[in-house]
């Protein structure tokens, strides 16, 4: 990606340079679990993008959401210098120790990722929405972290058809919970945050999943711990029919489109 000015390198010693100057806060950009269940304190929390990556369920997890024997699938970001990427950026505070450790654990040495640094993009509704407006000047791109899994690594399992990545997130689960809960936290996040973003590869396993799991009379919500009646009534429903959406919407973010997910 050398042609590609939003992706700015490969950061392994990005903690031991930050130890050492200890000047400013950083962004941490996340495009999976970070989105909703970070693990560390932050200042702030920001929807928006990165450019030039796809997100995809090629990575194998066996330590949250799999095990080794039965490996789950979890996101990864893919180069692509059309691609666009939703997610949440937290910004971490200088004086902070605890973060980078802890992000080192979870994504380096259990999830088998590294760091780099891109451009993050902030959502333009939130300046012109927030109440912080005023008060908070971010600028409309800022350098952030970021954990990406590449081919090679330990738990890489790369591509593969979609019926059969959603079979094996709806078969799997880890210390963390089902596999499948993974997936549709995140295709939550992305339509409760970010309704004008798409992403085919997301949604097109979660429509996956609820098809195999309503063929198969899983609920899904009690897997994932809802219990309730009235979750057992909605899925004991037919599925409805999907409407089709289309790729090159993903790719334009400032068109706001809602992605119909049925």
């Amino acid at each position: 990606m050398d042609n590609n000015k939003e992706y700015l390198g490969k950061t392994e010693d990005f903690k031991a340079e930050y130890e050492v100057s200890r000047k400013e806060p950083f962004w941490v950009f996340g495009y999976g679990s970070l989105c909703w269940n970070p693990g560390f304190e932050y200042k702030q929390a920001v929807t928006g993008y990165v450019k030039g990556f796809s997100r995809r369920f090629w990575q194998g997890n066996t330590t949250h959401r799999g095990t080794e024997t039965k490996p789950g699938r979890v996101a990864t970001l893919i180069e692509d210098k059309e691609g666009i990427t939703w997610g949440r950026a937290f910004l971490v505070a200088a004086e902070d120790k605890a973060a980078l450790p802890y992000l080192s654990t979870r994504e380096c040495q259990l999830g088998g990722y590294r760091t780099y640094t891109v451009n993050f993009h902030p959502r333009p509704s939130f300046f012109q929405t927030s109440s912080y407006h005023n008060s908070i000047s971010i600028p409309d791109r800022k350098n952030a972290l970021l954990y990406i899994a590449v081919p090679g690594n330990r738990h890489w399992l790369g591509a593969a058809p979609l019926p059969d990545i959603a079979k094996q997130i709806l078969e799997c689960r880890g210390p963390s919970g089902p596999n499948v809960e993974y997936l549709l936290k995140l295709a939550d996040f992305m339509r409760d945050e970010i309704p004008e973003a798409l992403d085919e590869h997301l949604f097109s396993l979660e429509r996956l999943v609820r098809k195999f799991a309503a063929d198969m009379k899983v609920c899904l919500k009690s897997l994932t711990g809802d219990t309730s009646e009235e979750t057992r009534r909605e899925e004991r429903q037919e599925p409805k029919a999907v409407v089709p959406s289309f790729q090159f919407a993903s790719r334009v973010p400032e068109k706001k489109l809602r992605c119909v997910n049925m």
